[in-house]
């Protein structure tokens, strides 16, 4: 099926406030949505985790020391794609390039690994960040299915 012809099947948004318990919540309801799909067991649990790095950063970047909104978009289609995106009105990233660089980390003092692209990466088709610094950033994580 070509992307043209592919279609929207089912289409979720949620709006969370950025606090810690929020990441295992966003991380439960994008799987249950996504679930609808037939996915098998390993491709679910890379869903959660891409979804798990995205929230995370978030909480811990992009509202550091303030509570922000999270907003998640979900899109299922017809030939068994998905598209999450995970958005903040925070602080933004300065340099994308730099930050999706292995073990770069703006927070080394919290211990953080500085993996969390490359985490998403390794589990999604396709990560596109984009990012305005003082406005926020939007990371969109793309995952085809297995057919069935």
């Amino acid at each position: 099926m070509k992307d043209t012809e592919k279609k929207l099947v089912n289409e979720m948004k949620l709006k969370l406030p950025s606090y810690s318990v929020n990441e295992s919540a966003a991380r439960a309801m994008v799987s249950a949505f996504c679930a609808q799909q037939d996915p098998k067991t390993g491709e679910i649990a890379d869903i959660k985790c891409a979804v798990s790095e995205a929230v995370t950063n978030c909480i811990v970047h992009a509202y550091r020391d303030t509570v922000g909104t999270i907003y998640i978009t979900v899109k299922l289609y017809s030939d068994r794609s998905i598209q999450i995106e995970i958005r903040d009105r925070g602080c933004g990233i300065e340099d994308i390039s730099l930050a999706r660089q292995p073990l770069y980390t703006t927070d080394a003092a919290s211990e953080r690994s500085g993996m969390g692209f490359t985490v998403m990466e390794s589990f999604c088709d396709k990560v596109r960040v984009s990012s305005k610094c003082g406005k926020g950033t939007t990371v969109t994580l793309c995952k085809r299915l297995s057919s069935r």
